[in-house]
């Protein structure tokens, strides 16, 4: 069969019919059932090659999601909290702010005398029921708002630090008024040795700083109480969120 184009150009067609040959201008075509299997074979095979790259492609994008998701959870929440250079507390510099929100006169706390830079006052009770109170004293004042810079006056908002001081104030222990100088007191205790009571200090999220940048209360069972951001004063888990990884040391007051 003859075709003509629109240029002009013609073409001829030839069908060969299965098994047969051909010869034509002294070139010999056969057509054979194996050939055309065998092309119809090899374009199935790169095209289900290809829907398998595919699906490939997708389940190991879906898992590296569903694998970063709680990091991502967490380190969007961080970055709620003011950032630090500054982070969350005050520099011995800023404790005189005032709260913007008045005090609460009913629980206002005087600096005591005996207070000393270096060294938590404690009680002579035994240091499981403190540790106890502390971390019902704590939870009292869950979901009270965080603010950078909160009075240690008032206990209508909280930063970290004050947080701490309030906390432990009220069970006869007292502490210096930012994370800093409060990761100075006690003995100090490794990741694995954590006790309920004991506070927990951390580094900025990514940092290779050992600067001290926030302040919580280990309650055991793998949980810390702490205020930070939009959930203010809360419980968090501690190993295997970002709060582990950028932990820098313990401290035991209690």
């Amino acid at each position: 069969m003859t075709k003509r184009n629109w240029k002009g150009t013609t073409t001829t067609v030839v069908a060969i019919l299965m098994g047969t040959s051909l010869l034509m201008n002294g070139q010999a075509y056969a057509a054979s059932e194996t050939s055309l299997t065998s092309t119809t074979t090899h374009k199935l095979d790169k095209q289900q090659k290809k829907h398998k790259n595919e699906q490939n492609l997708q389940q190991s994008i879906e898992a590296s999601v569903e694998d970063q998701s709680n990091e991502q959870t967490e380190i969007q929440q961080f970055y709620q909290m003011v950032q630090d250079g500054t982070n969350n507390d005050l520099t011995a510099n800023e404790e005189s702010t005032t709260d913007q929100n008045g005090t609460d006169s009913s629980s206002t706390i005087s600096d005591p005398s005996t207070e000393k830079d270096n060294r938590a006052t404690n009680t002579s009770a035994p240091s499981s029921d403190i540790a106890d109170q502390v971390i019902s004293k704590g939870l009292k004042y869950k979901g009270v708002p965080y603010k950078y810079g909160s009075s240690k006056k008032t206990t209508r908002t909280f930063d970290c630090s004050s947080f701490t001081q309030r906390v432990f104030k009220e069970v006869g222990i007292s502490l210096p008024r930012d994370s800093r100088q409060q990761s100075k007191v006690g003995k100090k205790v490794s990741k694995d040795q954590l006790q309920k009571g004991d506070l927990v200090f951390f580094r900025s999220y990514g940092s290779s700083s050992s600067r001290i940048t926030h302040v919580a209360i280990y309650a055991g069972d793998n949980k810390l109480l702490h205020t930070y951001g939009k959930p203010g004063v809360t419980t968090t888990k501690f190993e295997g969120t970002s709060w582990e990884k950028r932990f820098e040391l313990g401290r035991r007051v209690i």
